[in-house]
């Protein structure tokens, strides 16, 4: 990659930090790189596929931060700390935001939605990688869709950065609660083999139930 390009790359993450998505434009994301406008158009075409970029470029960066930690994890309860810990400093250093910036443009920039749904699923896939493993010996292992459960957590910690703005003791509140399912979980997995048998089948008597409701 050249220089110019990072410099463009970078520059555009730091615009949707300082600007928002409103503010961001050919003229402020050269300004923040230190080149001039033109060459947003010369390497990328248009504001919007240098944004579409940048997308995929912050993931990249952010998720490969954070794989050795999450490698590491061997327990719901540690992957509830790790998320905490995570999102502390995602939201300090508006990773949180460009996410939550991005997303919101995708509603009106189309041009946007494949890349920054692109950057969104580089996280939900190494969520995917944790859960499958710390689930897999626990009774909940047949009944949780892993990829769908990754996805709603990857979408929740940027939903959160956003809520947090208007109702931050109620964005605490759902942290205690994913804590709280993490103990639950934990406490399952420490059942002997025949009460694990027993939450098994009541499992699946309710997933039939479920199931048959909907038919």
């Amino acid at each position: 990659m050249s220089d110019t390009k990072a410099k463009l790359l970078s520059g555009a993450l730091q615009t949707l930090i300082e600007h928002g998505i409103a503010g961001t434009s050919a003229r402020t994301i050269a300004a923040a790189a230190g080149v001039n406008q033109a060459l947003v158009f010369y390497h990328f075409g248009s504001v919007d596929e240098l944004l579409a970029a940048a997308c995929r470029h912050g993931a990249e960066q952010r998720v490969a931060l954070y794989r050795e930690q999450l490698a590491q994890v061997s327990s719901l309860s540690e992957l509830v700390d790790v998320a905490r810990d995570l999102h502390t400093k995602e939201k300090s250093a508006g990773h949180l935001a460009v996410l939550g910036q991005l997303l919101a443009g995708a509603q009106t920039q189309p041009r946007l939605a494949p890349a920054t749904a692109a950057g969104m699923s580089l996280w939900t896939e190494e969520l995917e990688l944790v859960l499958a493993r710390v689930l897999a010996d626990t009774p909940l292992t047949e009944f949780v869709d892993t990829a769908g459960l990754a996805t709603a957590i990857a979408a929740g910690f940027v939903g959160l950065e956003l809520y947090e703005g208007v109702d931050a003791e109620g964005a605490e509140r759902a942290l205690a609660a994913l804590e709280q399912l993490a103990a639950l979980a934990g406490a399952l997995d420490g059942l002997g083999p025949v009460l694990q048998r027993a939450v098994r089948t009541q499992l699946r008597r309710t997933t039939r139930k479920r199931s048959d409701s909907q038919d």
